[in-house]
């Protein structure tokens, strides 16, 4: 990425956001000054872990359910969703710890390293936060590409338009939303993701159980697969989707953009975004496995908008919730592009030179667009919606979601050894690394089954 691991100081890049003068403008870091700034309050903070977090990819979750059942299924969304939230608090209270000893960090890569005294944890997380974001990033805009398609086909049955068509349409408006410079101004934009994502699930929810009682609906099976190794691979791949669609890989960043001092400010960001969480979760996962069984798609709003046959719900309704699917994909894919684009100006922009300059607005707006157009290429060329989504949160999302947060408190924080929360953080490491590993065996076991129900640029997202 062009960048090595940084040094213990507060770089005056970061002090000159917080209004000191920079100790020496040859090492001003634009990324932080650009990209990161510290501006905000706790709620935009939440709007913005909202938004990272609380998004269409809810709509899997009926599928995750698909492949462990009710009580498994449930009970696995429950501890995933406390183990996140507990990982988060941790990280939260490792950055705040940091921040009072003189060491505020805005990214990840240099927490770990910090904290963990490793070059090659930097150059680690580095390479996993880019998998994540660009994974992330596809999806988006593969998910996007596949509402704009629904609303064509319902209008157009007979429509000459493929997925990669509307794929191509999403990434044109990304790439002009991208050149908003800051983390921090997208926060309305995430307060109006936030109420989005509320809306959907609110009318998923009534689709779903207007589809349950419909005469066209599929029978009603809760059934798992009769092989014994086939469902323990169907629940490691619903296990590895659970850790993607709760993770976010990004909480420094996020945590960045708060006003200084941010000590305390993120747990009330956290309790915001989890009061989403509980609201939006569980109400899709429900209601969409209760309607259609172990026949749910990975995007449950396939289901309820079959290819054959009529809608299973109203269509204005169904309508509106693809709409308001896609509005909030289009800020889940600028958050998410918020780690590359700090890389990219570190390494591209001069801050003697104005945010708005020619000679930072143009490298801006080519890297940009670049960035936005490879994942635009490789979500067109393969269409894989729920498999991404499996593979992302078993490679990614588990080692800095459910992972690092226990081991860099332990190290920087230092509890007793012989103290519960010691042990317990060991604990959440040691399972979720082993859950880690055959979630990851399991989701790229599916990838490649699945390689053979497609070929390249497909008009289909496969299941």
């Amino acid at each position: 990425m062009g960048e090595g691991p940084p040094s213990a100081h507060v770089s005056s890049a970061i002090e000159e956001a917080q209004g000191f003068p920079p100790k020496n403008p040859a090492l001003a870091d634009a990324g932080a000054a650009f990209v990161l700034e510290s501006k905000g309050t706790w709620w935009h903070a939440g709007f913005h872990l909202t938004t990272a977090i609380v998004g269409p990819t809810i709509l899997t979750l009926p599928y995750a359910l698909r492949g462990m059942g009710w009580i498994l299924g449930l009970v696995s969304l429950t501890t995933a969703a406390a183990v996140t939230f507990y990982a988060y608090l941790l990280m939260s209270k490792v950055l705040d710890h940091c921040e009072r000893q003189g060491r505020r960090h805005i990214r990840f890569r240099e927490l770990a390293s910090d904290v963990l005294g490793s070059g090659w944890m930097f150059y680690f997380v580095v390479s996993v936060q880019a998998t994540i974001n660009t994974g992330v990033g596809i999806g988006c805009l593969l998910l996007a590409g596949e509402c704009l398609k629904i609303m064509y086909s319902e209008v157009y049955p007979d429509g000459h338009l493929k997925l990669y068509h509307f794929i191509m349409m999403v990434t044109a408006v990304l790439v002009l939303l991208s050149q908003m410079p800051s983390f921090h101004s997208l926060r309305y934009i995430n307060l109006a993701s936030l109420l989005l994502s509320l809306g959907y699930t609110l009318l998923v929810v009534i689709g779903c159980i207007h589809a349950g009682y419909s005469d066209n609906a599929p029978p009603k099976d809760y059934s798992l697969a009769s092989s014994k190794s086939e469902r323990s691979f169907n629940a490691f791949t619903s296990i590895s989707i659970l850790a993607s669609v709760l993770g976010n890989g990004i909480l420094p960043e996020i945590q960045a953009t708060l006003a200084p001092p941010a000590t305390g400010k993120m747990v009330k960001g956290l309790i915001l975004c989890y009061s989403v969480i509980s609201v939006t979760f569980y109400s899709a996962a429900v209601s969409g496995y209760w309607a259609f069984g172990n026949k749910v798609s990975s995007n449950v709003l396939k289901s309820l908008m079959p290819d054959t046959g009529p809608s299973l719900a109203p269509t204005g309704l169904l309508g509106l919730a693809v709409i308001f699917a896609l509005l909030q994909l289009l800020a889940i894919g600028l958050v998410y592009s918020q780690v590359a684009y700090e890389i990219m100006e570190k390494n591209s922009a001069d801050t003697n030179e104005g945010k708005f300059s020619k000679r930072n607005l143009v490298p801006r707006l080519i890297l940009r667009t670049l960035y936005m157009s490879f994942c635009a290429f490789m979500a067109a060329m393969l269409p894989f919606f729920g498999d991404i989504v499996g593979v992302i949160g078993a490679i990614g999302f588990i080692p800095l979601d459910f992972i690092l947060p226990m081991l860099l408190y332990n190290v920087a924080l230092r509890p007793p050894r012989h103290s519960f929360i010691y042990w317990f953080n060991i604990t959440i490491m040691v399972v979720f690394t082993g859950v880690g590993i055959m979630g990851a065996f399991s989701s790229t076991r599916k990838l490649v089954l699945d390689a053979n129900q497609f070929k390249l640029f497909s008009n289909d997202v496969v299941d």
